[in-house]
């Protein structure tokens, strides 16, 4: 059995803490935060030890249990540039999940109970799939994407980079939710879905004003425009 550290100690550890425990495929030694006042408490049983700096230090294999996607994506950044390989990444798959042939998990995915692959389905790394996720034939999930539980994916469905998929969302087959997309709880798309943007709804549509991408981008221009005002 090998030993893992989960980095990240919210919720989805915890379930994956219940996952692990029911597999037995892994020992779970401790979980590692940045936040130094849950140092030295339990989640679940499990020891909270110390900074995810302290990860590239150790030996045991390491999930990266952060529930946004974009989160999720720099703490693996951080991890690589400071030296950890990629074999060093486990994989959760809860037992309740079957892998059928033709399909592909990558490294450091998270696949919860109830979640269902058909066919020829490809989950990148670092993926997220919450419980009673439906993955249908040659749907393609790209790496840090998160998908809430009971989403529902028809077939041929491409998932891009660190999107995010609400509880309960749905999507029609042969669509594409774009990078670092967002499609809202519930949501229906029955159009495809720009990368960046934030779509919610039955159909769902865009969000006016709310689109995450735009409004940080907006809210960098205005921040470089008062730097370039103070200095003239």
């Amino acid at each position: 059995m090998k030993s893992l550290l989960l980095l990240g100690a919210g919720g989805l550890a915890r379930e994956v803490i219940a996952s692990v425990a029911a597999t037995g495929t892994h020992r779970i030694v401790g979980v590692l935060d940045d936040n130094e006042s849950l140092h030295g408490s339990q989640l679940d049983g499990v020891p909270v030890i110390g900074h995810v700096s302290q990860a590239p230090l150790r030996d045991e294999q390491l999930l990266v249990c952060i529930g946004a996607g974009p989160a999720r994506e720099r703490v693996v950044r951080r991890l690589i540039t400071a030296g950890v390989e990629q074999q060093r990444f486990a994989t959760c798959i809860d037992r309740g999940v079957r892998i059928p042939p033709g399909c592909v998990v990558g490294p450091g995915s998270i696949l919860l109970s109830g979640v269902v692959l058909t066919a020829s389905v490809t989950v990148g790394a670092h993926v997220v799939a919450m419980p009673s996720v439906v993955l249908t034939h040659d749907d393609v999930v790209a790496d840090f994407a998160t998908l809430a539980a009971g989403v529902l994916l028809g077939g041929g469905v491409r998932v891009g980079r660190g999107a995010y998929l609400g509880m309960g969302s749905s999507v029609r087959q042969r669509l594409a939710v774009g990078a670092y997309a967002t499609l809202g709880m519930g949501g229906v798309l029955v159009d495809d879905l720009p990368s960046y943007e934030t779509w919610a709804g039955v159909p769902a549509r865009r969000l006016d004003g709310r689109d995450l991408f735009d409004h940080h981008r907006i809210g960098r221009a205005a921040s470089l425009h008062l730097t370039s005002e103070r200095l003239s």
